[in-house]
C-alpha cells in the first residue's frame, strides 16, 4: 500500500525535467494575444483561442475571442502563475495565464482551467494601484517563482523614463507585494530576464526607454542613449545587482533573453536587436563574475530604395529547444526564421533558415545588393492562397519540438513604421515543421490563421501560448 501511494503522489505543474517535458503531450489549442491599439480600431485587445489539433475540424481557427474590458492596452508577452519551477508543490496549479499590457500598465489573470477552450478573466490589477504602491509602468516580461508568487519586469516609470524600472512581485492570489530589487545600485534599464537558481543569479536585458521605443525607432534615439547596450546581473533571489555587462556596439538593444534549459548549466544567450549578433553569457572559469562573447552575428544587407545604405536583420523571437540542442530566432527586416545547433554553445550552426515575409520578399520596391553588384529578393511561398505579410517575430514551440508556431507582430508603433500593410490587413499565424535529427525548417501548408479577417477588423497577432505547458519558458530549480 505504502509503494502504491507513493506512486500516485500528485506533484505540482510542469515536468521534473526538461527532456521529461519533451514526453509531454501534443498542443491541441493556442491562446495568441491580439491587439487592436494602433491600429485606429477603437476595439479593446482580446485572447483569441486557436485549434492546433490537425484532428479537428476547426483545425487552424480561432475558436473563441476573449474580449478585455478597456481599450488601449498593447497586450504583449504573457506568463503562467505556476511553471515547473513549482513542480515540488503540488498544492500549485498552472491555472492562470497572466497577460502584462505594455502600454497601459494593466495586469490580467486570465483563468485557463474552467473551460481551456474558452477562457475567462479572473482579475485585473490595475496601473493606478502598482504606480502608488511601486512607481511601476510599462510591464513586459512575467515568470512565477517556485513560492508562488510572480515576478513582472516594468521598463519605467509612469512618464516612461527607463531610470523607473524594475520588478514586481505578486502574491499567489495576484495581490501586489511590491519591488523585488533591493534599494541601491540600480540599472539603467529593463526588458526581459531569466533567472538560474543553481547558480544564484538572474539576468535582465536592457531594451531601452519607453519615452523612446512608443514613439517608433530612429537611430537618433539610441545616439542620444534611450536604447540599452548592457545585461544586468543580479543576485538570486536576493534582488541586489550585482554586475553589468556592457555589450557595446556588438550588443544593441539586448531584447529576449534565455538560459539554457538544464538548470546546472551556467550559459544562455541574448539577442542583440539593432547590432544583430546572438551574444552567449557564461560565468568565468573561475566563477566569480559573468562575460560574454558573439556567437551569432547576421550581417546587415547592402540594399536599394529603403530608408538606409544597409539593412540589418533586426533579430528577435530567441527560443531554444527543451534538451538545448536546437536556437531558433527571426530577423524581422531580412523575413527569415533560423535554427541554429548548439550542442556546441560556443559554436551554433546554421542547419535550418526559411523565408516567411520581410522587407525583400518578392514583389517588394526594395532590393538586396550582392557584392558584385546583383540584386536578389527573397522567394516566400503563399500559404492556402494567402501572402505572408510583415516580417516574422513571436515564436512558440511544441514540448518534442517538432512544431515552431511563429506571428509576425512586433510593437503597433513599429508595425506602422516599418510593416504597414500589416496594420491594414492584419497579421497572421503560420506553422513550421523542425527536423529535430538533421535540423530543417519547412513551411506547413495546411495550417494558417488569418487575422486579417477577424469580426472587428484586421488586428495584430503576437505572443502564443498553449495550456497545461508550453514548457520552453519554464524554468528549473
Amino acid at each position: 500500500m505504502g509503494e502504491e501511494v507513493a506512486c500516485c503522489k500528485r506533484t505540482g505543474p510542469g515536468y521534473g525535467t526538461p527532456l521529461e517535458a519533451m514526453s509531454g503531450p501534443k498542443e491541441a489549442l493556442m491562446y495568441v494575444t491580439c491587439v487592436y491599439n494602433g491600429t485606429g480600431r477603437e476595439k479593446p485587445d482580446f485572447l483569441a483561442t486557436v485549434d492546433v489539433d490537425p484532428n479537428s475540424p476547426t483545425y487552424s481557427k480561432v475558436i473563441h475571442r476573449l474580449s478585455l474590458p478597456y481599450i488601449g492596452d498593447e497586450l504583449h508577452h504573457t506568463g503562467w502563475n505556476a511553471c515547473s519551477s513549482c513542480h515540488g508543490d503540488p498544492s500549485s496549479d498552472r491555472r492562470f495565464l497572466i497577460l502584462p499590457s505594455l502600454l497601459s500598465g494593466r495586469i490580467y489573470v486570465i483563468d485557463t482551467q474552467k473551460n481551456p477552450k474558452a477562457p475567462s478573466l479572473h482579475k485585473v490589477v490595475e496601473p493606478e494601484h502598482i504606480i502608488e504602491k511601486t512607481g511601476l509602468a510599462y510591464p513586459h516580461t512575467s515568470h512565477c517563482l517556485a513560492n508562488g508568487e510572480i515576478m513582472i519586469s516594468f521598463l519605467g516609470d509612469k512618464d516612461g523614463n527607463a531610470q523607473g524600472n524594475g520588478f514586481l512581485l505578486l502574491d499567489s492570489q495576484f495581490n501586489i507585494k511590491g519591488r523585488w530589487e533591493k534599494p541601491g545600485r540600480k540599472a539603467e534599464f529593463s526588458y526581459d530576464f531569466w533567472y538560474q537558481p543553481r547558480h544564484k543569479t538572474m539576468i535582465c536585458s536592457t531594451f531601452g526607454a519607453p519615452s523612446a521605443f512608443t514613439q517608433g525607432f530612429t537611430l537618433k534615439h539610441v545616439e542620444d542613449g534611450f536604447y540599452g547596450r548592457q545585461l544586468s546581473v543580479y543576485d538570486w533571489p536576493d534582488g541586489r545587482l550585482k554586475q553589468t555587462l556592457d555589450l557595446g556596439d556588438n550588443g544593441l538593444i539586448p531584447g529576449e533573453i534565455r538560459f539554457l534549459h538544464d538548470p546546472t548549466k551556467d550559459t544562455g544567450y541574448v539577442e542583440c536587436i539593432l547590432s544583430s549578433n546572438m551574444v552567449r553569457f557564461f560565468k568565468t572559469q573561475d566563477g566569480s563574475s559573468w562575460s560574454h562573447e558573439v556567437a551569432i552575428s547576421v550581417k546587415p544587407l547592402r540594399v536599394q530604395n529603403w530608408i538606409l545604405p544597409e539593412m540589418p536583420g533586426l533579430i528577435i523571437g530567441l527560443l531554444i529547444s527543451l534538451d538545448d540542442r536546437f536556437l531558433y530566432f527571426v530577423n524581422w527586416f531580412h523575413g527569415d526564421v533560423r535554427q541554429y545547433n548548439i550542442e556546441d554553445p560556443k559554436n551554433p550552426i546554421l542547419v535550418g533558415q526559411v523565408y516567411v515575409g520581410g522587407l525583400l520578399q518578392k514583389g517588394s520596391p526594395i532590393t538586396a545588393v550582392t557584392e558584385d553588384g546583383k540584386t536578389w529578393q527573397a522567394d516566400v511561398p503563399k500559404i492556402q492562397g494567402h501572402c505572408l505579410r510583415g516580417g516574422p517575430h513571436m515564436t512558440q514551440l511544441s514540448l518534442d519540438g517538432k512544431r515552431l508556431y511563429v506571428t509576425n507582430s512586433l510593437f503597433s508603433t513599429w508595425d506602422r513604421q516599418f510593416y504597414p500593410d500589416v496594420i491594414e490587413k492584419g497579421s497572421h499565424m503560420i506553422q513550421i515543421d523542425v527536423d529535430i535529427e538533421h535540423g530543417g525548417l519547412k513551411i506547413n501548408p495546411d495550417f494558417f490563421v488569418d487575422f486579417g479577417a477577424e469580426p472587428d477588423g484586421p488586428c495584430l497577432a503576437h505572443e502564443m501560448r498553449y495550456p497545461g505547458g508550453d514548457c520552453t519558458s519554464d524554468i528549473w530549480i
